[in-house]
């Protein structure tokens, strides 16, 4: 946990409760607002979830237009396009509901509608000056946290990298928490959503950069985790259960805007650049690997975290106890039907360097509890690739690297 001193800091206003997106038009108005840019997928428009949304913003006299372009990992271009569309439309808010594909999407056009130049200019911390156009949040899933953060993450698509932009001033003003959007998610979205956020707030209760704030909300994220995520998945229906994910998906979100995450997502991050592997799959079939490679900076709060995800470990070592907490994300993967290897997902060693090289870039490998240098990013990439569980020593070499393609 950081020693340094901290700010804890997060503005966005939560409303939570089942129905409570019919009341979307009577929160908005009170924001001030007059004409409401949705920035949503077709696959949420399709499921007819806009439905009660649109009609609370049309009873409040709010009007709106539908920008459903947005594609997993969504690109520059998409929220460039976003924004003309905004703009043409002479739209004064931006209303996400989805994923967080959509916040994310959202939450660019919301600023490049009032920043001068491009997305991409902007990646790093800070860089952005003037305050974005408000932002709503409705998410659809419960994983990416992204109605409470202070982050959105944009796909260069020439560079096949995806990037962060982060700034205080990316915080939605509102976010709409309605668990009856999420009843009749696939299983397969809940499941890689679901240990999505188990993953965030995994990475902020250990990150180098915690402190007691984040860490009470990461902590609180993952015992609400355990205790709902697998009901979700097989229940489906089950209104509380769901409910409770969206909250600890929230608290995650909260958590990692004060810490940042780790290796995890360092990594995950490239996969979704080159590979197009959704975002929350890649974090679940690679935390176990990342977990191993950080045991022993961090045995202390896996030890937390293995009684959070409601292991029994008192007659257990603190060491014991810490690769218990590996193993019981595995169980959840397994449970779940996610790979216990991400060949299965489409990654290629082929584009190894690639995939080291832009992991170092993160920033979230600074403050990964475990001091990481490239070689450490390769071996936990070839050990996830291969599905092996290995000790990361010292002296291991690891292997010479296969030429990268050529396109990229």
């Amino acid at each position: 946990m950081s020693l340094m001193p901290y700010k804890y800091f997060m503005p966005t206003r939560v409303e939570c409760g089942k129905g409570i997106s019919e009341k979307t038009g009577e929160l908005v108005k009170e924001l001030g607002v007059a004409r409401v840019l949705i920035v949503t997928d077709k696959g949420v428009r399709a499921a007819n979830l806009l439905e009660g949304i649109e009609k609370s913003l049309f009873a409040a006299n709010l009007d709106y237009e539908i920008y459903d372009e947005v594609e997993p990992n969504p690109s520059a271009e998409t929220i460039h396009r976003g924004v003309d569309y905004l703009k043409q439309h002479k739209s004064d808010a931006v209303l996400a509901v989805g994923g967080g594909s959509s916040i994310d999407t959202a939450k660019g056009i919301a600023a490049m509608a009032t920043n001068p130049g491009h997305i991409l200019n902007y990646e790093g911390v800070g860089k952005i000056k003037i305050p974005p156009l408000p932002i709503i949040a409705i998410p659809t899933t419960a994983g990416t946290g992204s109605e409470t953060t202070n982050s959105t993450v944009v796909t260069n698509k020439e560079t096949s990298f995806k990037l962060g932009v982060l700034s205080p001033l990316l915080f939605p003003t509102l976010a709409i928490l309605d668990p009856t959007l999420t009843l009749h998610l696939p299983q397969e979205i809940t499941a890689a959503t679901g240990m999505d956020a188990l993953t965030h707030a995994i990475e902020a209760y250990t990150s180098k950069a915690a402190n007691p704030v984040s860490q009470a909300y990461a902590m609180q994220a993952i015992k609400m985790i355990g205790e709902n995520l697998t009901k979700a998945y097989f229940v489906g229906t089950d209104i509380e259960s769901r409910e409770k994910m969206l909250v600890a998906s929230m608290l995650a979100g909260v958590a990692f805007s004060q810490s940042r995450l780790g290796n995890v997502h360092a990594i995950s991050h490239t996969f979704g650049g080159v590979f197009n592997i959704p975002h929350g799959v890649a974090n679940a079939a690679l935390l176990p690997f990342v977990m191993k490679f950080n045991l022993r900076a961090c045995a202390d709060q896996y030890k937390d975290i293995a009684i959070a995800l409601g292991k029994d470990v008192s007659r257990l070592s603190t060491s014991q106890a810490a690769e218990k907490a590996i193993e019981t994300v595995i169980e959840m993967n397994q449970a779940m039907n996610i790979p216990l290897n991400i060949k299965e997902l489409g990654v290629s060693l082929d584009y190894l360097p690639k995939l080291v090289e832009d992991s170092m870039r993160s920033g979230n490998v600074n403050i990964n509890p475990r001091l990481t240098k490239p070689k450490d990013i390769q071996l936990i990439i070839e050990n996830a690739y291969y599905g092996q569980l290995e000790e990361f020593s010292e002296k291991r070499e690891a292997i010479p690297l296969p030429n990268v393609l050529s396109h990229i």
